[in-house]
């Protein structure tokens, strides 16, 4: 069992010299592809989350970890509570061990709606996501009310920023007012069967938007700009729709809310600061993958990585390496690869990028490269890089001699594929 709490203060994590060799030592035994969490810069990541959120909880987003063994290894870390996870079933399989799992997003998957309601011990740990009376008609319709124990629902505030025609976020919840959450509120309170327990809001535009890129000042400083504004209009907005919908539960005789959720790991400086947010929701930050290297507020640890062999050498310039297009979601582009970090100066060759079998890297060194030497990446994201690999080999131990201290099965290599 890991221990994410005793953190490791370390000033040099993005110093490649110091960090990858021993990473590639200590797994030089085994056969690539493989993905390793170095876990000192794990708990470094975690203990950072914690301490930008001032005193509100953690909420983990599961999504970014997929790895059942970490998200419970967090849970166990003062300042962290709960998980957001991002399908019912995947929900519904944590609640046997976890006994606070919001779902993030609205299910039409009538199994896991069954198995919800099928459990009366799950369904008091599991909250599903809605914001359409239709997703309330669609349980109804797996079991009625009358034949199942009480179903808890969080609404969800879009969180977008509309500004100048233009639509500044990502397009998730209809309830966009505070007039309109209360309205959706009044028909949860109408219904048999459901119990309003919190909201969400997260503000995409501002936890997943990069706002200090090299070389890209004037973008940045707009991205900042357009973030500031986004700030204080969510903080007043979501401020009156809490402020209306405790009022309607506290006419209506009805428990208060659990939690008012907010933000990502781009966002948790100004979302904890808003007071109507109890709650954080954070995951990518504790892998801390190379989308989160442009941030001005913060710059993790790149505490997880995986490694691909070289299988054959086309010119004296290029590697090939089996495997590489690991790419994360997002619009298509070049950021959305995985960025080879050891050895340094490798580069993707423009015609091909990162391919499904086999990716060449052209470098001026590549000619030190040899079949059968690794190649390390970090991924964009974080959680997608766990559908790849079947585990997460765990790397700690007095620097520079690290050694392999656990194996923690991904969901893939749980067999669960939730999405």
């Amino acid at each position: 069992m890991i221990d994410l709490a005793a953190v490791d203060r370390v000033s040099a994590w993005t110093d490649p010299a110091q960090y990858w060799p021993g990473v590639d030592a200590a797994t030089a035994e085994l056969d690539p592809p493989l993905a390793v969490g170095q876990l000192s810069a794990l708990r470094h990541n975690l203990a950072e989350l914690i301490k930008r959120a001032r005193g509100k909880p953690i909420r983990i987003a599961s999504k970014s970890l997929r790895v059942r063994g970490l998200v419970e290894a967090c849970l166990r870390v003062d300042g962290v509570a709960g998980v957001l996870a991002y399908t019912l079933a995947e929900a519904v399989w944590l609640a046997a061990t976890i006994d606070d799992v919001v779902v993030g997003y609205p299910t039409a998957d009538r199994s896991a709606i069954a198995a919800l309601a099928g459990d009366e011990a799950v369904a008091e740990r599991v909250t599903i996501m809605i914001d359409d009376a239709q997703q309330l008609d669609l349980v109804d319709a797996v079991v009625p009310p009358d034949r199942r124990p009480t179903i808890k629902v969080c609404l969800e505030l879009d969180a977008s920023l509309d500004l100048a025609g233009l639509h500044l976020g990502v397009y998730r919840s209809p309830l966009h007012s505070p007039e309109a959450v209360l309205s959706m509120a009044r028909k949860v309170l109408s219904r048999k069967g459901f119990r309003l327990v919190g909201l969400m809001a997260y503000e995409a535009q501002v936890a997943g938007l990069v706002n200090a890129v090299p070389g890209a000042a004037i973008k940045s400083g707009v991205v900042r700009a357009m973030q500031h504004r986004s700030v204080a209009e969510l903080a007043e907005r979501r401020g009156r729709a809490v402020r209306s919908i405790r009022s309607l539960l506290e006419h209506a005789g009805a428990p208060d809310l659990q939690f008012v959720n907010g933000g990502g790991t781009g966002s948790v400086e100004t979302t904890t600061a808003d007071s109507s947010v109890t709650e954080i929701a954070a995951g990518s930050g504790i892998f801390g993958p190379h989308l989160f290297d442009n941030y001005r507020a913060f710059t993790p640890a790149p505490a997880v990585a995986f490694a691909l062999p070289v299988v054959r050498r086309p010119r004296p310039d290029v590697a090939v390496v089996h495997g590489g297009g690991w790419i994360a979601s997002g619009p298509p582009g070049w950021d959305r690869s995985p960025h080879p970090v050891w050895p340094a100066g490798l580069e993707y060759v423009g015609t091909e990028g990162a391919g499904e079998v086999q990716t060449p890297l052209r470098s001026a060194r590549a000619g030190d490269l040899a079949p059968g030497d690794r190649v390390w990446f970090r991924h964009t994201k974080a959680g997608e890089l766990s559908e790849h690999v079947n585990s997460l080999l765990m790397v700690d131990g007095p620097r520079p001699q690290w050694s392999i201290v656990d194996e923690l099965p991904t969901y893939r290599g749980e067999g669960k594929d939730f999405l």
